[in-house]
């Protein structure tokens, strides 16, 4: 079953996308009108799908620009909501004071608020909401209890029309997330063969058995992919550099593609544009290079010859 027989949406060509230039990065200076606007203007006739991670600034901009501008693109929108729990068992940190969450639950309340406002606000725009992203996977360091993102999806539920879904790694899809898989109305799934240190000749098998593991767990549940990507540089954290570059992108990026679109599945790639604020200060960090086009907005290999064809 397909997510369009379930909920009325076409599978198409889908981004996930993060307009953060040089110098930019979530809570200090954002990406401005114009800024948006150019890289609407570059995704338009390539990409019909965007997902937004959190309903920000920068989100109300990229919502004002498709509006007024009147651009063709459905909208995915999320809260990137923050850890309400400590996991001691993330590598890079994941445990606060209990002030600090406190404080966490109480923004991911407003955030939820936010959320339903912008859905309500630009019904023909936004197509789906996600209450979070990788908030219940076991490295996370941003972790929520299952029973409270439960909680959020039913209060979107009640409060918007659009479709609700919560974006997570396959793996606890499989082993823990039965009672959310149950009341999202389309479970989000994340693969990423290369973190998972699967050379590129793996990577499209590896890709379909994460997506059919999670779609034959939940066969009456419609299931979309909403991150898979390949990075183009490493310093060695957590990715063999060998194992990334632009050919590798290419390859994944085409192989996936072709699939999803045989299979009618609707899958964002990650992502649209490098982010140089991710990550550690290294440059070669690979947080900071999932883009297909550079951070200057130059094409990588995987998208040079359509993007030049215009």
């Amino acid at each position: 079953m397909n997510i369009f027989n379930k909920l009325g949406i076409i599978p198409g060509k889908a981004l996930c996308y993060s307009g953060f230039r040089e110098g930019q990065q979530p809570g200090g200076a954002y990406p401005d009108y114009e800024e948006i606007k150019e890289d609407l203007l570059l995704l338009r006739n390539h990409w019909k799908y965007l997902r937004l991670f959190d309903c920000d600034e920068h989100a109300q901009k990229v919502l004002d620009v498709i509006a007024n501008e009147k651009l063709d693109f459905k909208i995915m929108l999320g809260a990137y909501i923050e850890a309400e729990m400590n996991n001691f068992n993330c590598p890079w940190g994941g445990v606060y004071s209990e002030k600090q969450l406190r404080k966490n639950r109480n923004s991911n309340l407003k955030k939820i608020d936010k959320l339903i406002d912008l859905g309500n606000r630009y019904p023909n725009i936004i197509f789906s909401l996600s209450v979070g992203n990788e908030a219940c996977v076991e490295w996370t360091d941003h972790y929520v209890p299952e029973s409270r993102v439960l909680e959020y999806v039913r209060k979107v539920k009640a409060k918007a029309e659009q479709p609700v879904t919560f974006c997570e790694n396959y793996a606890p899809w499989i082993l823990k997330l039965e009672k959310l898989a149950a009341e999202v109305d389309f479970i989000s799934i994340h693969t990423y063969p290369v973190w998972e240190y699967k050379h590129i000749d793996e990577s499209l098998d590896y890709s379909k058995e994460n997506y059919r593991s999670v779609a034959n767990k939940y066969p009456d549940k419609p299931v979309i992919i909403t991150e898979a990507g390949w990075a183009t540089n490493s310093n060695g954290r957590g990715i063999n550099p060998q194992h990334v570059n632009e050919e590798f992108q290419k390859t994944y990026f085409e192989k996936l593609m072709e699939w999803v679109e045989s299979e009618n599945i609707l899958a964002f790639f990650f992502e649209a544009f490098d982010e140089s604020w991710k990550g550690s200060s290294e440059p070669l960090e690979p947080e900071k290079h999932w883009g297909l086009f550079k951070i200057d907005r130059t094409p990588k290999m995987a998208v040079k010859n359509f993007m030049q064809s215009e």
